[in-house]
């Protein structure tokens, strides 16, 4: 568990695991929310690249993080890709955003990612997101070439930080 200070209140993020109740519903939420984001370029490219999914055997972290008041505001996860520890499912309650949890929720994953033995940590996320961009680029990320299996969604944008 590591708690960050958000305005009045502490935001805490727990290690949990990937079938975790409030993790589950988080996903869900978020799964909710990109579908009708994105819906019109799903639409284009048909089904869901391979290998978008997460499947449970490659995550290595998912933490879930709660507000002052006890309730699950967010979370994240790190799967294995590769060499790499790929950022997965990043997602805040919208009754939270603005308020740093996403912040502590990335804070969160890079320590998990060192703790694993990471060099570095990459991402992909859409072009209609672009209050994650712009988070993930003032936290350090920088663009790199999409890479597998995003190359086949059009408008990715990937990133990578070095730990």
């Amino acid at each position: 568990m590591t708690a960050f200070a958000q305005g009045a209140g502490l935001i805490e993020v727990r290690s949990v695991g990937w079938d975790d109740t409030a993790a589950v519903a988080l996903r869900g939420a978020m799964t909710e929310e990109m579908d009708a984001r994105y819906a019109d370029m799903l639409a284009v490219v048909g089904l869901v690249p391979s290998g978008m999914n997460v499947e449970p055997e490659t995550v290595a972290y998912t933490g879930v993080a709660y507000a002052a008041e006890g309730v699950a505001v967010g979370h994240v996860a790190l799967r294995r890709l590769g060499e790499d520890l790929e950022l997965k499912r990043m997602f805040v309650a919208p009754s939270h955003r603005g308020t740093r949890v996403a912040r502590a929720l990335l804070a969160a994953a890079e320590d998990a990612a060192r703790a694993l033995g990471a060099s570095r940590v990459i991402l992909q996320t859409g072009p209609r997101q672009p209050d994650a961009v712009r988070m993930y680029e003032r936290e350090g990320y920088t663009p790199v070439p999409v890479f597998p299996p995003y190359d086949g969604l059009p408008g990715s944008l990937c990133f990578e930080k070095p730990l």
